[in-house]
């Protein structure tokens, strides 16, 4: 295959990839608001959808690839899947009230910051410039959300939300430096289901359940969240740090722009540039951790 079309190909599974993280913002909300679909059921749905597809994934990538890439570790533990079920309801829970790009730029946010938070706490040191694309992303982040703290219902959302993030930054550390990332991902969304087996035996997921929605929570397991993660993970070994890294800051942006396109959302001026001024910052971050790696 020749360069360009590896190009080409690199370029297009990253993007899908993105857009499928993206997805997952745009879906919930568009499950929630549109249809008034119960989070639990939303939440619930996504996970046993995403566990079952990824064990097909993982099997058919077990028959046709080496088998030392995706076996699953001797001693996994419940991290991962603690962390992804706190993730996955507040997600759900935050997007009652958050607009699509509100919500994930604040998931977003919350996850660096809180994958900066544990760096610190395990001993990295972080220099001037990257302190000031700290507090960049801070001040952008509160820009954003400060109008939200005048109604209570939404304060709540922004911390779900914000919550979300900090488990999802916890299950990213849990899983960093994992040899076989798919197959451990299969594995968490599969005990993450089995954490919230109680919601079936409440009866949640049968009651006044419609097509649509119960559609839209299946895409998000299936599509945005198991095929979305077995194509980030198939391109992420031929993507340069800083190229990942960046790249991730467009979710927000493609997220408001789904909300846009699927939920008829406004783009407000004051989320462009919180956008702007929050995503500044991290990139300053990464890009300066990187340089300074190099060194």
């Amino acid at each position: 295959m020749s360069t360009n079309l590896l190009f080409v190909s690199k370029f297009s599974l990253t993007f899908l990839a993105l857009c499928a993280f993206a997805g997952n913002s745009v879906l919930c909300r568009w499950a929630l608001a549109e249809f008034a679909m119960n989070p639990a059921q939303f939440t619930l749905l996504r996970l046993v959808s995403g566990a079952g597809a990824l064990a097909v994934i993982v099997w058919i990538a077990q028959q046709t690839g080496p088998r030392g890439a995706f076996e699953r570790p001797k001693k996994a533990n419940w991290w991962g899947a603690l962390w992804l079920t706190a993730y996955a309801y507040c997600f759900a829970y935050a997007y009652i009230s958050l607009a699509t790009g509100v919500g994930a730029l604040i998931l977003f946010t919350a996850v660096q910051m809180s994958m900066l938070a544990i760096g610190a706490w395990r001993g990295t040191r972080y220099g001037a410039i990257e302190i000031v694309g700290i507090l960049l992303a801070l001040s952008g982040f509160l820009y954003l959300v400060w109008p939200q703290f005048t109604a209570p219902f939404t304060a709540i959302a922004v911390l779900l939300m914000t919550l979300a993030g900090i488990a999802w930054g916890a299950y990213s550390t849990v899983g960093r430096g994992s040899k076989a990332p798919l197959s451990d991902t299969k594995t968490h969304f599969v005990r993450a289901s089995l954490l919230s087996s109680p919601l079936l035996l409440m009866g949640i997921l049968y009651s006044n359940l419609h097509w649509q929605p119960v559609l839209l929570a299946l895409l998000s397991g299936v599509v945005t969240s198991a095929i979305g993660y077995a194509l980030w993970f198939k391109v992420l070994p031929h993507l340069r740090v800083t190229s990942a890294a960046v790249g991730q800051l467009s979710v927000p942006l493609i997220a408001a722009l789904g909300g846009f396109l699927f939920v008829g959302e406004a783009l407000s001026l004051r989320f462009v540039i919180a956008s702007a001024v929050t995503l500044g910052g991290i990139l300053l971050v990464i890009t300066y951790r990187v340089s300074t790696a190099k060194q």
